[in-house]
């Protein structure tokens, strides 16, 4: 990646290496915005010398342009001599061009006509300010008086504007200019070799060419640096460095080549000089010397810049490839690191024995030789980085941070390799003590097993054999195990499951070691208090107490997860249907527009989130669940995972492909109606409810997670996706995901008051908590263990939860009063439209799911048999359902109120439900009857679990009066009474 530092200093080549002045000052010089001609370009026709610009000057410093003797003048064509003109004007100084040039035109032995012919000819090509025109004319008689006559009457005909002086002789010549600015043909004073002239000037434009092109090059060269990326690797910034390298002597080579040639062309103008000290250079040899003193003085500082800009460039390099190798020695370095962080993190297994402790040890110790060398190299890296941290490199922000990574990656695994050193030494200590101990008992109970039986019986004896058992029990104390708080208090840090059973094993069977030497030591006791008749006594064998009997630990039922859906939010609000247009108007009050924006502002979050959980899912589905079928990745996945993507993903593919080809779009189709979304949520409610079927699976799948998260698979499926959660986070997400939506359709419905639609919303959300209440409910049902019949049998669950309960029967002559009791039993309800079921619920440790509780069955009432009492005595929380004329009563206790309400309520939505069914089943019956024989009998069946029974019409003498008012007592009056030992009636197990 292209260094930003880097690429700003680079940048400034243009800077450093004026290339456009240099540009300018050679344009300046050769004068190319006006004339773009070079000398080479016109050299042959220059050459001919039909006019030449000398160096002379006249008196305001005006440029002398001298037409020598030309006898063929009229032959050259108009195109040369106005490129000749052209070229000749653009040589001077823009100053002494703006002033106006001075031509002499020397026609002294030619004829008029050439004379005529000159000035025409040149008034038609000068492309430069004239000045003055001076003709030396025609020497001869007849020409001279010719031309006087001549040019006197026909003045006007060469339209100049400039004055035109004709000349008799050079004497006349010399009062219009100096003799020291006329070359030695017009009796001057002033050197000019037209051969030496046109070398110069192609020299000096060569060479101005040449400092041109050298600074574009430099400027090329400039831009080329800075549209370079500094390469991420060694061997890419070294063949960079070594191109660009090889680029610059190159350059510098060039700039030699121009400096020498501009030094060369500096001592050839300045050649009469030092030939002749007193010679004196005209204006135009001044101007040519200063040009390439100007020339060299740019190529210096041109040359200058370029270096200083390459120093930086090639620094900038440099550190680039010390970057390089430092980001190659961390990668490398990094590797070996974690594969000893790794490694050493294996050394967690605290041993079942002295001898494989002192195995994992040396291993350790042999690791932490290797892991040394590799700290060492990683502190050294790191010093290098801080060196070059300390050169101002300039990307101390990368190298920083992985200087402080190596320190604190060494510092924590010195730090580990001690902890792990230090938990494996307590390990061995412990071990020590268990085997110690452990050999101890071995040795007491030989000793036990060892002391003969017929000595024993004599009084000497018995006292001998008390002496040896008092002698043995002096040496527990260094032997003995302390308690089991004790050593979990000490070693606390090192102790697992596995490790803490194997102490208590140890530490029951020195405690029935010493339980069988208290019993001997008090037999022992008796035999040598007095003698006694002989007793036979067996001697235990040492392996018969080298076991300690354990009860095997019962299979915990993994209890479900539970939703805790608002209850108040399942019961269906009545809003009034707010009156609205059926059309939106065009102009809202303030408050709609700020409702509106509020509706589309939830709607947007509605649909963002639907789509980042539709990739979600997706994400999960491809990069954990394909590869689970993947054969590349097979032998990753531990003899537990296979064959179990169906419980551990349980049935997402059917919930994304709802998500994403129906319920997504179809929910796109109301961006612009948010209000009416509730109609989406309708239409869809029965799809929906395949969340219940993931959540009913749930538990399973995070038992499942549980066993095999720390598997490799699941860690490069997770290192491939570059998640940083686990697949226990997303696999909560559909959970997540239906239980977010009752939150949105309660904002939309709260921003949608008295709007098409909101009679939609108000049903889509009491659905969605519906399913919720559905989900939390069966969640726990499946929770319930003991009962032996199918739970689906007892109708749909209608409500679930714990309340406080005390019983009272009456059977017989025996009346039980548990109401009595202080303390009421616990206890969580199931009410089924067909039966009432008593649970006591069970907290189990764990986490997640795992901490959910479980159930046990107590007791259930059918609920054809039952009635109730809305109001008992003492508290208004309670209620009453007995059964059996209230032969057996059960008091509840809501926690609240409210919620004794709802069940009072929803128990006599059942009783009355079974009423009415019996009084049309009755009808139904008597007037099937009519068309039946007399003897004819037809077998009643049900679908329930319960026993159906034929309603017994005489009323019971024992029956006890209940109460009237249907506001005070719901009760079975109409209900038919079974018999006692019917299965029907009730079943009952233990309550406690």
């Amino acid at each position: 990646m292209e260094d930003p530092e880097h690429q700003m200093e680079v940048s400034d080549i243009t800077q450093l290496v004026p290339c456009k002045e240099v540009a300018v000052k050679i344009d300046e010089i050769m004068q190319q915005e006006t004339s773009p001609l070079c000398a080479v370009d016109i050299e042959e026709v220059i050459k001919k010398q039909f006019a030449y610009l000398s160096g002379g000057r006249g008196e305001d410093g005006c440029p002398i342009i001298t037409f020598p003797e030309y006898p063929s003048f009229g032959e050259i064509q108009e195109k040369e001599i106005h490129d000749v003109l052209t070229y000749l004007t653009s040589i001077p100084s823009l100053q002494a061009a703006g002033v106006g040039f001075i031509l002499i035109i020397d026609r002294r032995q030619d004829k008029w006509t050439s004379v005529k012919g000159t000035l025409l000819r040149i008034a038609g090509s000068f492309p430069g300010n004239l000045q003055l025109i001076l003709v030396l004319r025609p020497t001869g008689l007849f020409q001279r008086a010719l031309s006087d006559l001549i040019f006197r009457f026909n003045k006007d005909e060469f339209k100049m504007k400039v004055p035109i002086i004709m000349l008799s002789s050079v004497t006349e010549l010399h009062s219009y200019i100096d003799r020291t600015q006329l070359t030695q043909e017009l009796g001057g004073t002033l050197e000019y070799c037209h051969d030496e002239w046109l070398s110069h000037r192609t020299a000096i434009e060569g060479f101005a060419l040449m400092v041109k092109k050298t600074a574009q090059m430099l400027q090329s060269f400039g831009t080329e640096l800075a549209e370079t990326e500094l390469p991420n690797d060694v061997q890419a910034t070294t063949s960079l460095l070594e191109v660009h390298t090889e680029k610059k002597e190159k350059m510098k080579e060039d700039l030699r080549r121009a400096l020498n040639q501009g030094h060369g062309l500096f001592e050839s103008i300045n050649e009469p000089i030092r030939k002749d000290p007193g010679y004196t250079l005209n204006q135009d040899e001044l101007e040519n010397l200063a040009t390439v003193e100007r020339l060299l003085g740019q190529l210096n500082e041109t040359e200058t810049a370029f270096d200083e800009f390459w120093d930086k460039h090639q620094s900038k390099l440099e550190q680039c490839l010390q970057l390089r190798h430092f980001e190659q020695n961390f990668r490398e370095i990094k590797v070996p690191l974690d594969l000893a962080t790794e490694r050493l993190a294996a050394f967690t297994d605290p041993g079942n024995c002295t001898t494989q402790v002192e195995h994992i040890l040396r291993d350790l110790s042999s690791h932490e030789e290797k892991t040394c060398e590799v700290l060492d190299q990683a502190k050294d890296l790191a010093s290098e980085g801080d060196q070059l941290i300390q050169n101002n490199h300039y990307a101390v922000d990368s190298i920083l941070p992985k200087c402080n990574e190596l320190r604190r990656v060494t510092e924590d695994l010195a730090s580990e390799m001690q902890l792990r050193k230090a938990f494996l030494h307590r390990c061995l200590e412990l071990h020590q003590m268990l085997e110690k101990a452990a050999q101890w008992c071995d040795e007491g109970i030989y000793l036990l097993a060892s002391q003969p039986v017929d000595k024993c019986q004599s009084q000497d004896g018995a006292q001998s054999a008390l002496q040896e058992i008092e002698r043995f029990l002096e040496a527990a104390a260094d032997n003995k195990l302390h308690d089991l708080d004790t050593i979990t208090s000490d070693y606390e840090t090192i102790l697992n499951q596995e490790f803490s059973e194997h102490v208590r094993k140890v530490l029951q069977k020195q405690e029935g070691m010493q339980e069988m030497f208290e019993k001997r030591r008090v037999s022992l006791k008796k035999l040598a208090a007095k003698q006694t008749r002989p007793v036979q006594p067996v001697a235990p064998r040492p392996e018969a107490f080298s076991k300690s009997p354990h009860s095997s630990p019962g299979l915990r039922r993994g209890s479900e997860n539970t939703f805790s859906p608002n209850k108040d939010a399942l019961r269906r609000l009545n809003y009034r249907k707010g009156e609205c247009n059926e059309s939106r108007t065009e102009s809202m009050s303030e408050e709609e527009e700020n409702l509106s924006v509020l509706r589309r502002h939830v709607m947007n979050e509605l649909l963002e989130t639907e789509r980042a959980y539709v990739e979600e899912l997706l994400c999960v589905l491809e990069g954990y669940a394909a590869e689970m079928d993947n054969p590349v990745m097979m032998h990753l996945i531990p003899a537990a995972l296979q064959n179990k993507k169906e419980i551990l993903f349980g049935n997402m593919t059917e919930i994304y492909q709802f998500h994403n080809r129906i319920f997504l779009r179809e929910l796109e189709n109301y961006i612009h109606y948010p209000e009416l979304v509730g109609r989406c949520f309708l239409e869809r409610m029965k799809d929906l409810q395949i969340y219940e079927k993931y959540c009913h699976n749930k538990p399973r799948s995070e038992s499942l997670w549980r066993q095999c998260s720390d598997c490799v698979f699941f860690q490069e499926c997770q290192k491939k996706l570059e998640h940083k959660l686990g697949l226990d986070s997303y696999l909560l997400k559909p959970v997540q995901r239906i239980t977010k939506y009752q939150l949105l359709l309660k904002e939309l419905l709260k921003y949608s008051k008295n709007c098409d639609g909101s009679e939609d919303l108000q049903e889509a959300l009491t659905a969605i908590l519906g399913i919720l209440k559905a989900v939390n409910d069966s969640m726990h049902l499946i929770a319930i263990t003991g009962y032996d019949g199918n739970l689906n049998d007892l109708g749909k669950l209608l409500m679930q939860g714990s309340f406080n309960v005390w019983t009272v029967h009456k059977k017989g002559h025996s009346k039980v009063k548990d109401l009595a009791r202080f303390k009421p039993m616990q206890r969580h309800l199931f009410l089924h439209q067909k039966a009432l079921l008593f649970c006591k619920k069970r907290e189990e440790n764990g986490e997640g799911y795992e901490k959910a509780p479980s159930y046990s069955f107590k007791h259930y009432l059918n609920m054809s048999a039952v009635g109730i009492t809305e109001n008992a005595k003492g508290d208004y929380k309670k209620f009453e359902i007995w059964c059996n004329a209230r032969e057996e009563v059960y008091i509840v206790q809501a926690p609240t109120p409210e919620i004794k309400t709802a069940w009072v309520n929803e128990i006599r939505k059942v009783l009355t439900g079974q009423l009415n069914a019996y009084r049309e089943a009755s009808q139904q019956k008597s007037s099937e009857q009519v068309f039946q024989s007399p003897g004819a009998s037809t077998p009643v069946s049900s679908s329930s679990p319960f026993k159906s029974y034929q309603k017994n019409n005489k009323k019971s003498d024992e029956k006890k009066s209940e109460p009237a008012s249907p506001d005070s007592c719901f009760g079975s009056a109409t209900s038919p009474k079974y018999p006692e030992k019917v299965r029907g009636e009730c079943y009952t197990s233990s309550m406690d």
